[in-house]
């Protein structure tokens, strides 16, 4: 054999024996490649829907998508409620705090099993599964039933990672079936217009994979997911009833691009045509935290609202684009980065604001610890501020709402004149009641007319107004003094203290 020969089969052998002994060396290491049992997120088919309806297309779905469908079951312990909770327990105990004489010694309280049923859909052969948050929530025991099995046949499951705000949950069977499991695959659902076909497969009443038709109602529609937030979810009429929730919403390819989430349904557990789903895009994205499980997200500490159609040139826009700070928490990202309440936030990290949805999901997609500039019109003019996001802890936040829901307030009261409002000066016994500084100068809002101008901008009894425009307020005769400067017709732009927090709120003065 020629040396040229010789080299090259050498050659070609090391090569063979070198890439041999990586592979073993990787898999060692888990550094091989991953399975696609492995893979943090589904593939999404973003190809244009196309090709005609037939007769048995909404069938073809049914039969190709069932088998990934799933039903689930939960046990959870809540609270016996008992008639002494409302109406008794020992007088004595409940003022003092201890037994009266000859007092039955305490029961502990009890709890009884709450049984309930959700859907959900293998999303990996490795027993992955999505749901619905509100179907595992709290949940002490999670079983799964799977298409095609005796419904007696139940296998375990645990919460890998859950997300309030998406109300999805990821969960993943803890027992194996002995057969491999279907995948349901992802399209895109930012392709999702009105009037599209869509298909739910769910577990309504128990009734196990039950398939329903409909069309996209309409797209974008915020929906509350917690107090002061809402997500953008699908809205469909294709019948979904309690039990659907957490179950695919399909499209004309039988790929899911929505997890069925609520209903409305007029104070009756049925279906009126109106349901909506979280995007599958959305809740794509969430799953690498939730498979690691925790969902982590940016916060800059401001409530925000809409910009009012009618004060635009007031606060010094050409359009009705960005989202009006309601108020700014004390000691957070946007107080130190000098935010204030009556700032229009126009821009985030370079990217222009059309509402405060947009920028509330601009917010929480950024991740903590990074500094954005943010453009904000104040007094009619623009400027730049930088703010280092914070971590989003959504429990601190709702107790912090909650918290600031107290009303009260009296004094001297007066009448103010288009806004429909009583306002007395903060008084000692106010303060104390309103858990305000002694001296805190302001007016407080002893009434609100239903219907005014007042109500509708969202006053309420206990608010202590402390500005008006740009003047500070001392007392109820300064708030009537400037409120009754603006001209009827025109915008008052007030800040309150609420809970202790200040908070600017718009008024249209009738």
């Amino acid at each position: 054999m020629p040396n040229r020969k010789i080299t090259f089969f050498y050659a070609l052998l090391v090569a063979i024996a070198s890439l041999a002994v990586g592979m073993v060396i990787a898999s060692r290491l888990g550094m091989s490649p991953s399975s696609a049992a492995q893979g943090v997120a589904p593939p999404m088919n973003s190809a244009p829907i196309s090709g005609p309806l037939t007769a048995t297309t909404f069938r073809d779905i049914a039969q190709a998508v069932s088998p990934a469908v799933v039903n689930i079951r939960t046990e959870s312990r809540q609270r016996q409620q008992d008639l002494s909770d409302f109406f008794g327990g020992d007088l004595f105990e409940r003022f003092f705090g201890q037994p009266g004489p000859g007092a039955p010694r305490q029961q502990q309280p009890r709890d009884r099993l709450v049984q309930a049923a959700g859907t959900g859909f293998i999303i990996d052969r490795a027993g992955f599964i999505l749901t619905n948050n509100h179907v595992v929530e709290g949940a002490s025991r999670i079983q799964v039933s799977l298409y095609g099995e005796d419904e007696d046949q139940l296998y375990d499951a645990r919460i890998v990672g859950r997300d309030p705000l998406t109300d999805s949950a990821l969960i993943e069977l803890t027992e194996k079936p002995d057969h491999q499991l279907p995948e349901a695959r992802f399209g895109d659902s930012g392709q999702i217009l009105p009037g599209d076909f869509v298909v739910a497969i769910g577990n309504p009443f128990g009734l196990g994979h039950t398939v329903t038709v409909g069309i996209i109602s309409a797209v974008e529609r915020a929906f509350p997911v917690s107090e002061g937030r809402s997500a953008q979810v699908l809205q469909t009429d294709a019948a979904i009833n309690p039990g659907n929730s957490g179950g695919p919403l399909l499209n004309m390819r039988g790929e899911v691009i929505g997890i069925n989430t609520a209903i409305i349904s007029e104070g009756q557990a049925r279906n009126i045509g109106i349901g909506f789903a979280m995007p599958i895009n959305v809740v794509r994205e969430l799953l690498p935290q939730l498979r690691a499980g925790k969902v982590t997200r940016g916060r800059i500490g401001v409530g925000i609202g809409s910009i009012p159609a009618d004060a635009v040139d007031e606060f010094g826009l050409t359009e009705r684009a960005g989202a009006v700070i309601l108020n700014v928490a004390p000691g957070g990202a946007a107080a130190r980065a000098g935010l204030e309440p009556g700032d229009v936030i126009i821009a985030y990290n370079g990217k222009p604001i059309r509402n405060r949805d947009e920028l509330v999901s601009m917010v929480t997609a950024t991740r903590p610890g990074t500094t954005v500039p943010v453009r904000v019109v104040r007094d009619r003019q623009e400027r730049t501020l930088n703010v280092t996001v914070e971590e989003l802890d959504l429990d601190a936040e709702q107790t912090a709402l909650r918290g600031n829901n107290n009303n009260g307030g009296s004094g001297s009261p007066e009448t103010t004149s288009g806004f429909g409002i009583t306002v007395g000066n903060v008084t000692p016994e106010v303060a104390q009641r309103l858990r305000l500084n002694r001296n805190q100068p302001g007016a407080v809002v002893m009434n609100v007319e239903p219907g005014s101008a007042a109500a509708r901008a969202g006053l309420a009894e206990g608010d202590v107004i402390i500005r008006v425009g740009r003047e500070d307020i001392a007392n109820a005769a300064d708030a009537v003094r400037e409120l009754g400067r603006v001209p009827s017709g025109s915008t008052a732009f007030l800040r309150v203290l609420r809970g202790g927090q200040e908070t600017f709120v718009p008024v249209r003065k009738d």
